[in-house]
């Protein structure tokens, strides 16, 4: 009789639960759990979308900021003919318990009640897959809204007092237990809600001054309103990226005026808190932008060094099938600007908010920043000069831009396009900015000796360890020396010197002061030639814009009398810049005696290895503001 060989029982791999094969999260909405239990146990028809699940999964769309998910309601009401745009973060409530409101109404065509309907459904576009305008999917404003809070009011109108409301309620769909969750007819009044009229008729929190009302009270806001417009109302916000209305409000004023710069220039009225965006262009380029009333400045306006358009292929299989791009190369008027105060650099022309490249579609900016894809590797001078790029919405896979319009991710073949057209001349550009720098770190307001060389060159006979000397005795010997020194002056040569003073300089002095604008150089070098230490500055590094060019200019700036009430402001001015050059000189003086001995190089390895690992460091804590 053979053996009954029994198989073990392979346990069910679906988990299980009280509530069926199912895990659910503490989140899930009740009609979906009601909906899928009706699919997995009864056999029920499966709806291609969950509609209680998805408006929730839709709050995690991906917004980087709120001000991104308020300009998908500004898109739209631009894209539908807008002329005036107020954005409101309406703060109220006590500490503690406060809330934050954001209100967006505009002057547009408003929308039929049908149309308002069809508009709040998600994939609801009137426009779906247009390419000639800003939206394309009918998901922005619904996700956007639904990515700050759980409700969502929107209210529309085509004539004066006919005002008619659709509401989406997470909370509400989620109990929703039919397959189809189907959005109900708009509901009219002929009165805007008591919450609206009071956002749109109060001052707000922030800014304290200079804000414009729509309304002043509700009778007036009767008389003030446009014929036509909608409003966009997400109350009791959870999901925002500040706290207070004050960062929200000054984050959107910053980002809204670069983002909508052209149309605010072509007349869009936009206001944030009742207060008026005026556009801000990172190119420095438009005659109407904000830079332009900065007081005290010759030059507005940046330098076109050059323009192309070139052909990108709207998929890289298909290299005949290509749409223009444009892009635009400008110079900021770096020889003026760069002598400003940083004060001014920073806060009024904010030429440091690393703005190299706009990616403009559609008139509006949909990414601004570096890319060093494009531009090569981070350069200190990247500060003066600007691309803008602009593209049509029919390279949107080809430039990697997303639903919810936040940036651009470029496929290789674009980026290798517009870097192989823009190299040449961004190089240029680039050295032009340099050889200005240079000219900059070689400015002296007399000839000769630095300050700090002649008070090397006096201590020298105190110093307990000579530095060694190179002695001519025969006129050949004298001969050759002075050559040599002539080609050594030639390389340290100052813009304001001629090849003789040069040679005189360096012929009379033990130490020598030179600059040098080099990238991939550290802060300082140290060398020691025919029986002279030179210190060679490197106005590339952060170390020249961050100590060395402020405390130049320092030292050059007119000398006030010193008293007893001043504490002897103005001679530690005047100090500060020889004392640094001494304190570099000195150091420079140091490695020239210990490596006269060094006959393997491996002394100088070491000192190499150190000085480019501190000059790393350096500009690491020189680049924390």
């Amino acid at each position: 009789m053979s053996e009954i060989i029994t198989q073990p029982r392979v346990a069910d791999e679906t988990p299980t639960s009280a509530d069926g094969p199912f895990r659910w999260g503490p989140g899930t909405p009740r009609g979906a759990k009601a909906i899928f239990t009706r699919i997995i146990k009864e056999g029920a028809t499966v709806p291609l979308f969950i509609g209680q699940t998805l408006v929730n999964a839709l709050r995690d769309l991906g917004y980087n900021d709120t001000t991104s998910a308020v300009c998908e309601f500004v898109d739209n009401s631009v894209q539908w003919g807008a002329q005036e745009v107020r954005v409101y973060f309406n703060e109220v409530g006590k500490k503690g318990q406060k809330r934050i409101d954001v209100l967006v109404i505009d002057d547009g065509a408003g929308m039929a009640p049908n149309v308002l309907r069809a508009a709040t459904a998600f994939g609801g576009s009137m426009c779906f897959d247009n390419r000639g305008g800003i939206g394309r999917y009918g998901i922005g404003m619904k996700g956007a809204a639904l990515s700050m809070a759980q409700t969502l009011q929107i209210i529309s109108w085509q004539e004066p007092r006919a005002f008619y409301g659709m509401d989406l309620d997470i909370n509400a769909f989620g109990e929703d237990r039919s397959n189809v969750v189907n959005l109900p007819a708009p509901v009219f009044d002929d009165a805007l809600p008591r919450e609206v009229v009071d956002i749109l008729t109060a001052a707000m929190t922030f800014p304290k001054h200079d804000q414009e009302l729509l309304a002043e009270t509700p009778s007036q806001l009767t008389e003030c309103l446009p014929e036509s417009g909608t409003i966009v109302y997400v109350a009791d916000c959870d999901r925002l990226t500040y706290r207070t209305s004050k960062a929200l409000a000054d984050h959107a004023t910053k980002e809204m005026a670069r983002v909508y710069r052209r149309h605010l220039a072509r007349g869009l009225r936009l206001f944030i808190n009742n207060r008026r965006v005026d556009p801000f262009d990172p190119t420095y380029s438009m005659a109407s932008a904000r830079h332009t009333s900065v007081e005290g400045l010759t030059e507005t306006a940046s330098r076109l060094f050059r323009k192309w358009q070139i052909d990108i292929p709207i998929e890289e299989a298909h290299a005949s099938d290509t749409r223009p791009v444009k892009i635009a190369l400008f110079v900021l008027p770096f020889e003026e600007w760069s002598r400003l105060s940083r004060k001014v650099l920073k806060n009024d022309l904010r030429v440091f908010d690393a703005l190299n490249i706009s990616f403009m579609r559609a008139d509006r900016e949909v990414q601004a920043g570096e890319m060093r894809a494009l531009s090569g590797k981070h350069w200190t001078g990247d500060t003066w000069w600007r691309l803008e790029i602009e593209f049509p919405a029919e390279l949107d896979e080809a430039f990697g831009v997303a639903v919810n319009k936040q940036g651009v991710r470029l496929k290789s073949y674009v980026a290798d396009a517009i870097r192989e057209a823009i190299h040449e001349d961004l190089r240029k550009v680039k050295n032009s900015i340099e050889e200005h720098y240079a000219r900059l770190a070689t400015e002296r307001t007399s000839k000769g000796a630095t300050e700090a060389e002649r008070r090397a060159n006096e201590a020298e006979a105190l110093q307990g360890t000579l530095l060694p000397n190179i002695d001519a005795v025969s006129e050949e010997e004298r001969a050759t020396l002075d050559a040599q020194l002539r080609t050594l002056a030639t390389a340290v040569k100052r813009a304001d010197e001629s090849d003789d003073e040069a040679f005189e300089r360096v012929r009379t002095s033990r130490y020598i002061t030179s600059f040098k604008h080099d990238e991939d150089a550290p802060f300082y070098r140290a060398d020691f030639q025919l029986g002279r230490v030179i210190l060679t500055i490197n106005s590339a590094h952060p170390f020249f814009a961050a100590v060395y060019q402020p405390l130049s200019k320092l030292s050059k700036a007119p000398r006030r009398d010193t008293d007893e009430e001043n504490g002897g402001e103005a001679e530690i001015t005047v100090e500060m810049l020889p004392s640094l050059e001494l304190l570099l000189l000195s150091l420079a003086r140091t490695q020239s005696t210990l490596l006269a001995n060094d006959t393997t190089g491996d002394l100088r390895n070491i000192f190499d290895r150190m000085r480019r690992q501190w000059s790393l460091d350096l500009a690491t804590q020189l680049s924390i503001k």
